[in-house]
């Protein structure tokens, strides 16, 4: 633990003034007392202008013209102070002992702290469940995962305390990841430093239509975006890590499964508009089993069950594998008797052999339940 320790709190805004009151007070009612507030206002068009004036020199307030999240994180950075750097959504909050809790995991060699997020709708609601669902979130040196694999278990942009030295080598955030600056932040951190993690609930992340990765319906334009998403994040994991003497393979985009099936849900789904035009339903069925057998860290059982998935979806005539590529990215869609099926073989699975404690760079929110 280190005492004294500077935080800002930098809240990203557009048009979400129906939500911007409570991130604010979030930050305001932290418990612990070395906290500035810093609210970017990205060019909204709706009352938000007000809001934020209205707090006075509570806080400072930055107003700019809309140029996407990654501009508005830029300019808060540019006008913080602290030690550390929490990126709060403006349709997100922090509970009041977020930053005390934060502080309590710090240790000196840290590039961040991550911590749970608990889930809401857009009215505020609990979902009944924290973000990773299912998963613990990765810790210690978790570099060697990132190159390996793509990916770890971590949490929106919400739920990060970034080290404002290994930021700085970072930033500012390139123009083409303005959209995708969550992903840009989470992917480079760990390159840097060691990873923290608290697994209390430290704040309530807000799913609703508005939210850009909230999977509130199943469409092949949501798919599209998942692939360029992840292309690009790939491709950010090879460039960084080679400059910084990292040996990173040159398949790193297929050995996480989630990426595979991605792909080949958006070619059964929609192959009129799949943007890889090379991609095939059998090879895309083969990398996504092969992923999952060599890399994905789980048991036997859940291995086979999702291997079956990937033939289901890559064999099955496209009116058969559309319900189940729905069923895997939107559980609220299931039938009950699929839901409950698919909740009795998830504990006949844990029953046979226990998972143990995920590691970093395991998969998180597996649609399982």
């Amino acid at each position: 633990m280190q005492k004294n320790l500077e935080f800002s709190i930098i809240i990203n805004n557009f048009n979400y003034d129906r939500f911007l009151c409570q991130a604010i007070d979030s930050a305001l009612a932290q418990t612990y007392t070395h906290v500035e507030v810093i609210v970017v206002d990205d060019g909204s068009t709706d009352s938000s202008r007000q809001i934020i004036e209205s707090y006075g020199d509570r806080i400072t307030a930055v107003f700019q013209a809309n140029g996407k999240q990654g501009a508005a994180l830029n300019n808060g950075f540019a006008h913080s102070k602290g030690d550390n750097i929490i990126f709060l959504d403006a349709d997100d909050y922090l509970y009041p002992t977020a930053v005390e809790q934060v502080v309590a995991a710090w240790r000196p060699n840290l590039t961040k702290v991550h911590y749970r997020l608990d889930v809401i709708d857009s009215e505020g609601q609990p979902r009944g469940f924290s973000y990773p669902q299912g998963s613990i979130l990765s810790r210690g040196d978790v570099a060697p995962y990132v190159l390996n694999r793509g990916t770890y278990t971590g949490v929106p942009t919400s739920g990060n305390a970034l080290n404002r030295q290994a930021l700085a080598k970072v930033m500012p955030i390139p123009a083409e990841f303005y959209t995708s600056s969550d992903d840009y932040l989470s992917v480079l951190m760990p390159l840097y430093g060691e990873v923290s993690a608290v697994e209390t609930p430290l704040g309530a992340y807000r799913i609703h239509t508005s939210n850009q990765w909230a999977l509130t319906e199943v469409t092949g334009d949501r798919f599209r975006r998942f692939i360029r998403h992840d292309l690009q994040r790939c491709e950010l994991i090879q460039q960084h890590g080679r400059q910084l003497g990292y040996v990173v393979p040159d398949d790193l985009y297929m050995r996480f499964f989630g990426r595979a099936w991605s792909r080949l849900a958006s070619l059964r789904f929609d192959p009129a508009q799949h943007p890889v035009p090379s991609d095939h339903a059998l090879w895309l069925t083969y990398q996504g089993i092969r992923s999952i057998w060599l890399y994905s860290g789980f048991n036997w059982q859940k291995r086979l069950i999702f291997s079956l998935w990937f033939l289901w979806v890559g064999l099955a005539p496209r009116p058969l594998a559309k319900p189940m590529i729905v069923w895997l990215f939107a559980p609220q869609f299931r039938p009950k008797v699929v839901g409950q099926g698919l909740g009795w073989l998830k504990r006949l699975v844990n029953r046979s052999n226990p998972s143990p404690p995920a590691k970093a760079g395991s998969a998180s929110g597996v649609p399982m339940s």
